[in-house]
């Protein structure tokens, strides 16, 4: 039972690292997205399966990184700084980014909320 788990295991590594190795020239060949357009299908279901996990995974042990600094950036005077780099920063990615949205897109989507915001505002 134990060679059926490791098989199994292995040969889902396998698939893994294969896609991961697939979807970088994919990325950097679909990098000219533009900011209007929907996130695709494909582009949330991996920012679901991939992204999403990752980033909460980053934003865990950027809070352990900045726990452990804390004494060095107290005494250096960016707290904030490294709070922003290692702990805001991959949190808002994670839990505030629309589904398979780019940062290019995210941006886009919140510069428009805030045009329609102050269009609103105005009248």
């Amino acid at each position: 039972m134990p060679l059926l788990k490791r098989t199994t295991l292995s040969a889902l590594m396998a698939i893994v690292v294969l896609l991961a190795g697939f979807s970088v020239p994919a990325a950097q060949a679909s990098e000219v997205i533009r900011a209007d357009e929907k996130p695709s299908e494909l582009a949330t279901l991996g920012d679901i399966l991939v992204a999403r996990p990752l980033l909460i995974g980053a934003t865990v042990l950027g809070w352990a990184a900045f726990t452990v600094s804390l004494p060095a950036s107290a005494l250096g005077g960016n707290i904030d700084q490294a709070a922003e780099t290692l702990v805001k920063k991959p949190a808002r990615s994670a839990f505030q980014r629309c589904l398979g949205c780019t940062p290019v897109q995210h941006e886009q989507r919140l510069y428009e909320k805030r045009t329609r915001e102050m269009n609103r505002d105005q009248e």
